[in-house]
């Protein structure tokens, strides 16, 4: 069945490129979450305090991957207990979240989240919220690391690989 979960961790290439190599992960996308203006453009979100974050909405069929292991792999390649900063990244667009929008999965989340806690002294700082609205990127950064295969991304490449290859325990 297809389900859908918006993630939020630092500049939208790297997290998009990486979520969409996992496999069970259907599609993704880019864009902007949970702020306060209508239609932002990235101008906006990057200098007129918006209150978006870069996200990426995904996919994913969950008789092949669990939510929970989503969950997983996705703070793999995040610092989550970093305050609005992933990488070379900083301001409240590149804080960490996730958006959910459907009710059922918010227990999971939260469940996941203090699972996390007990690997991390310091507090978790990845938003947990219902998903309240959800503007689609400008087409240049859609799958913008396979446009352009230099560009920047906080994320490893060799994370990408191990994405590709991830297999949850049955």
């Amino acid at each position: 069945m297809k389900k859908e979960i918006y993630l939020a961790g630092g500049c939208f290439w790297g997290t998009e490129k990486y979520l969409q190599s996992i496999p069970g992960v259907i599609a993704t996308e880019v864009g902007y979450a949970n702020g306060n203006t209508q239609n932002p453009t990235y101008e906006e979100v990057c200098h007129k305090n918006t209150g978006h974050a870069e996200t990426v909405k995904v996919e994913y069929n969950n008789e092949q991957i669990s939510l929970s292991y989503l969950l997983d792999l996705f703070y793999d390649v995040i610092d989550p207990t970093s305050i609005n900063r992933q990488g070379g990244d900083t301001g409240t667009q590149y804080r960490s979240g996730i958006y959910f929008v459907d009710h059922e999965d918010e227990s999971s989340i939260r469940k996941s989240i203090e699972t996390l806690q007990k690997k991390y002294r310091e507090k978790i700082a990845i938003e947990v919220l219902e998903l309240m609205n959800y503007f689609k990127a400008e087409e240049y950064h859609q799958k913008y690391l396979d446009k352009n295969p230099n560009g920047y991304c906080h994320i490893h490449p060799d994370k990408f690989k191990q994405a590709a290859n991830a297999k949850e325990k049955e």
